[in-house]
């Protein structure tokens, strides 16, 4: 559980941090060369890496959770270091490619693969929820398919630092994509997929405030957001899965796309929703056991339980309380913070 001090003092000092190291590279992309960018951030990840101490021991515990003890000491260290190396470039890439908004830009550094996939779901009309992993790509997943054309919406959380929140939601926009913010924002997703656009759902993440299951992932029960397998029951619509892997050689990327998965029914409402959300989770697993080294180790996957789930349903539940009595006594007109799909 997150302390005030993560909160109000670490969480804002890193997004700040992560600001202005965007900003930065936006602006020394107009001087100097691509080449030269990635590989002094990939150094400068490498050094930085040694003093990130609760990264290293998350993605070293999520590795051994994962895939079992090391086998050799190091192993995961080492592995670590390369994940952060990875997502570190990646980063410096989405920032070089800022003003880049058109295919045929994109289509030096990246290659598409199963685009008809895409392209036949949509054509139905009735929606496509674009199941995007937590590859280090993943901005690149979303703004792909408006690049590519086809009308998109992606829901976000919003960023505690506004300069930051608004940088990104303008970067995502100004390619396209219509940026959502989650808070009560369901029937809006509705709306957008019986429109017949494309949805940006990502799944892989552990987050309290969204209403999940506990599922498995990686042979572990894993907190996951059920918003997908709801909006196909809501909305018929078709769920396919996309990625973004990088090519460390060539510093190039792949998009993607697969085939539909096909939405089983069950004769009981919860179950339909548990068992195909239990579908995207293993279909997500496959995608990060084949490209182990491109997805994010230093997410806590699997820090809520059910017991920390209860605890803050409870507390949630008293401050609601606490707030309706206090309403009550001033005469104001409490306002709801539900905050998820």
């Amino acid at each position: 559980m997150a302390t005030k001090f993560k909160i109000y003092v670490i969480r804002p000092v890193r997004d700040i941090i992560v600001y202005w190291l965007l900003r930065s590279i936006i602006f020394m992309s107009r001087f100097l060369p691509r080449k030269f960018l990635l590989a002094w951030h990939g150094f400068a990840s490498r050094i930085f890496y040694l003093f990130m101490g609760r990264t290293r021991r998350i993605i070293e515990k999520n590795l051994e959770l994962a895939y079992g003890p090391e086998k050799q000491t190091g192993e995961y260290r080492e592995f670590g270091r390369q994940v952060f190396v990875s997502i570190a470039k990646t980063f410096t890439d989405y920032a070089i490619f800022s003003k880049k908004k058109t295919r045929e830009q994109f289509s030096k550094y990246f290659k598409i693969n199963g685009e008809d996939n895409l392209q036949k779901a949509y054509n139905s009309g009735k929606g496509v929820i674009c199941l995007v992993p937590h590859t280090h790509g993943w901005e690149f997943s979303a703004i792909l398919p408006p690049i590519m054309g086809y009308k998109t919406t992606g829901v976000s959380s919003r960023i505690k630092s506004r300069a930051l929140d608004r940088l990104m939601v303008r970067l995502r926009e100004s390619r396209g994509m219509r940026d959502v913010e989650r808070y009560h924002c369901y029937n809006t997703l509705v709306d957008r997929l019986k429109d017949g656009g494309c949805l940006i759902m990502m799944i892989d993440h552990d987050s309290k405030s969204i209403k999940g299951e506990f599922l498995q992932f990686f042979g572990h029960q894993a907190y996951t957001p059920i918003g997908c397998a709801r909006l196909v029951v809501d909305t018929g619509a078709a769920v396919v899965p996309m990625y973004t892997i990088r090519d460390s050689k060539t510093n190039t990327y792949t998009f993607e796309i697969l085939p539909e998965i096909p939405f089983v029914m069950k004769p009981d409402a919860t179950e339909t929703i548990r068992y195909n959300t239990q579908i995207y989770n293993d279909l997500i697993e496959s995608i990060v056991r084949k490209y182990p080294q491109q997805w994010v180790w230093m997410q806590e996957r699997w820090k809520t339980t059910p017991e920390v789930l209860n605890w803050y349903l409870e507390r949630k539940a008293a401050e609601r309380k606490a707030e309706e009595l206090e309403c009550q006594k001033s005469g104001k007109v409490r306002v709801e913070k539900r905050y998820g799909y």
